[in-house]
């Protein structure tokens, strides 16, 4: 491209310039003084002024030209500070870039854009600056610069020096230099937070083009039209989403109004609208269409300039919702009639539950008491002296067998009925499977032996130990080794093993050889008073053996199964968590044999508190046998208080239902009296429930046995609380108390 020509005008008008100072030297000088001479000797005064006025007027050009030059450097001056001023410090960024690409001056302001020194920038590329995205889009800007004398713009993501990318507004213009070389006067402009939030915008307006088609709510965007004079005010649809129609039921509103989709609809639907265009404060609430009978539940918000509002509602169908509702509110309130027919019948059952309870501990108590004086005078007569005749013995020997029979029919149904009803109490420890093993062996022996049942068990240096009841897990025991023996072949075997099955766990199996079972008895097994069709065989039994050993073993949070071949036998299992704990000694039920007296011994005296003659006969014939034991007796509370307070005894034996007062109250009276407080007193009831057992040694009995008795049992535990008040006598003389 070719600068324009330039005129001489303004030669011209500078020699005119010169010409006029000239003319006005010349007039100053001739004011001043005349004209000097040609040769200053030679010369005229005439020419001599003519001289001296030349002089003058040079003198006077030169300082008139002196002070231009100076207006004229102060004009320059001030073109310059403005000129910084208009370039230099102007907010956006100036560079003036060659034909080539090259920038050849730049202002602070594009290089604080660029990130980079002023001084550097200038001779670098400005197309260095250009992001890569953009090149081609930079180049073809560039090119229709060149082409056109108008300005040229564009917006183009640059890089700064770090690399930061920038939105940047390019202004731009090509023309020719003083020189008449092509330049390109670029201004740029920093857009970048306009274009993100343009961006930003775009995004969002997407963002809600995809929200407002995709939801599943229906979307409608309302304005308010005025009615005429007849008519009132109403709504008119301008936007709806895809899902109004099947969220509304109906289509093709726009444009329409309400009053014309929803001619039924009652007023207040347009009160409420009209509410939120001129308070602006959102509702939401629901409404029941009458037009086609759905449910709407509806958000309503202003939407728009408060002079010109809009209402956008977001609603959705909760017609099934408020179906379910009320289907589920009649649901509820017949299940609260349900539960409270239930409640009423556990009040009922509850009532039973506790009559059958107080019956069953009414039957314990009723059949104990005549049981303990039918198998307490038998065992007086089977270990009498003489010895009963053979024909006397076997007499005894079955009213032993019936007695003691019954008495375990009797334990096992109340233990069910506690079990059942949430009553039993365990009383859990760490004991060894071997020292519970030899007890249960010990206590089985003899029936296998009238069998001829061949027993093996464990090797007795098992070191296994589990948290158990120890009463509760020999019952468990003894009663599958009495049923494995009880249905084994003539001369068979029962064996027991024990398995470690996991890292915690034990299995304890009773294998027996017997007939066995098949699937469908199995089945039945562990029903209550089912006894698989055996009730016509000699076995004796009542079907509630394996129950309570099932109830027992889970209350210890262990299992029990079984498993059968017919002809070759079953195997009984149970499962317990295995402990490492172990206890220094080990309990053992086996009844110890009672003390022999000493001949010449002591006479101690045993106070018998017993309103039963039976009772009462059998423990004073059992004490004939000892003439180390005087006994005295009382038939009820008040007359055993008075006569342990004269008496002294060493030992009292005490029933619990005693015709006055209770046998606990009398051992409280008797606590509080120092004359009798160290008396140990030992309980002797028909009531065996464990509850009751606890109740009386929390009330401080030396023990309490229940009723019928084990006489050689029996006979030990009175010897053992002669000894207790024997050693305390003892320690009391040493001391010197007074007894």
């Amino acid at each position: 491209m070719q600068a324009p020509n330039k005129t001489s005008g303004s030669d011209q008008s500078a020699a005119g310039s010169v010409q006029a100072l000239r003319q006005r030297a010349e007039e100053i000088a001739r004011e001043k003084a005349p004209l000097p001479s040609k040769d200053p000797e030679n010369l005229s005064p005439g020419d001599m002024r003519q001289t001296l006025h030349e002089l003058q007027v040079h003198q006077i050009e030169l300082e008139m030209q002196n002070e231009e030059l100076r207006q004229t450097q102060m004009q320059l001056d001030t073109a310059r500070a403005r000129y910084f001023d208009l370039y230099d410090l102007a907010p956006v960024g100036y560079c003036t870039v060659s034909e080539a690409g090259l920038i050849l001056e730049a202002n602070f302001a594009a290089a604080a854009l660029l990130g980079v020194g002023r001084g550097k920038l200038v001779g670098q590329r400005f197309s260095r600056f250009i992001g890569k995205s953009h090149q081609d889009s930079f180049y073809l800007y560039r090119k229709q610069i060149l082409a056109s004398d108008e300005l040229q713009r564009c917006e183009l993501q640059m890089v700064k020096s770090d690399g930061a990318p920038i939105w940047v507004a390019l202004q731009a213009t090509a023309e020719n230099d003083a020189d008449g070389v092509c330049v390109l006067r670029v201004v740029m402009s920093d857009v970048t937070e306009r274009t993100r939030a343009g961006e930003a915008l775009r995004e969002s307006d997407e963002r809600y083009r995809n929200l407002f088609t995709l939801m599943d709510e229906g979307f409608c965007v309302i304005e308010k039209v005025d009615g005429n004079a007849d008519q009132p005010f109403d709504f008119r649809y301008l936007e709806v989403n895809p899902a109004f129609t099947m969220q509304s039921g109906m289509n093709d509103v726009i444009g329409k109004t309400i009053r014309e989709v929803f001619p039924d609809e009652p007023e207040e639907w347009f009160v409420t609208y009209n509410d939120v265009c001129t308070t602006g404060a959102p509702i939401r609430f629901e409404r029941r269409l009458l037009t086609n009978g759905r449910v709407l539940e509806l958000y309503a918000f202003r939407i728009g300039r408060p002079e010109r509002p809009k209402v956008a509602v977001i609603f959705k169908n909760i017609t099934k919702r408020i179906q379910a509702e009320a289907e589920r509110k009649l649901l509820d309130q017949a299940l609260q009639d349900k539960n409270a027919d239930l409640e009423r019948a556990m009040i009922v059952a509850d009532k039973a539950n506790r009559a059958k309870s107080d019956f069953l501990s009414s039957m314990s108590h009723e059949l104990r008491t005549p049981l303990n004086a039918i198998l307490g005078f038998a065992q007086l007569i089977e270990s009498g002296t003489p010895a009963p005749t053979p024909s006397q013995k076997r007499s005894v020997d079955q009213i032993l067998h019936a007695g003691w029979y019954l008495l375990e029919l009797v334990n096992g149904i109340l233990d069910l009925a506690l079990v059942e009803s949430g009553k039993l109490s365990l009383s859990r420890e760490t004991m060894s499977l071997a020292g519970v093993m030899r007890e249960c062996a010990a206590m089985i022996e003899t029936q296998a032996n009238q069998r001829g049942i061949r027993l093996t068990f464990p090797a007795p240096e098992l070191s296994y130990f589990v948290n158990a009841d120890r009463t509760r897990m020999k019952q468990i025991l003894v009663n599958l080794l009495s049923n494995a023996i009880k249905y084994n072949r003539v001369g068979g075997s029962v064996t027991v093993k024990c398995t470690q099955v996991s890292c915690g766990r034990i299995r304890i199996c009773v294998e027996d050889a017997g007939e066995g079972l098949s699937q469908e008895k199995i089945r039945h097994l562990f029903e209550p008073f089912n006894r698989l069709g055996r009730d016509a065989l000699a076995e004796e039994g009542t079907g509630i053996g394996l129950v309570m050993a099932k109830r027992l073993v889970e209350m210890m949070g262990g299992s029990i199964g079984m498993e059968s071949t017919i002809g070759k036998g079953s195997t009984f299992w149970i499962e317990m968590d295995l402990t490492t704990r172990r206890q220094a000694s080990q309990a053992t039920d086996v009844p110890q044999a009672p003390v022999q007296p000493q001949v010449n011994a002591p006479v101690r005296t045993l106070l018998y508190v017993e309103d039963n003659p039976a009772n009462l006969m059998l423990v004073e014939s059992l004490v004939e046998r000892r003439p180390d034991i005087r006994l005295l007796s009382a038939k009820d509370g008040n007359s055993g208080v008075e006569m342990a307070r004269a008496a002294r005894p060493d030992a009292i034996l005490m029933d619990i239902n005693l015709p006055d007062i209770s046998g606990i109250d009398v051992l409280k009276i008797l606590r509080k009296d120092l004359a009798t407080a160290h008396i140990p007193v030992l309980a002797l009831s028909a009531d065996a429930v464990p509850h009751d057992i606890d109740k009386g040694l929390d009330a401080g009995f030396f023990r309490y046995l229940t009723k019928p008795i084990r006489i050689n049992a029996f006979m030990a535990t009175i010897d053992d609380a002669l000894e207790f008040a024997k050693a305390q006598s003892s320690r009391a003389a040493k001391e010197g108390q007074p007894q």
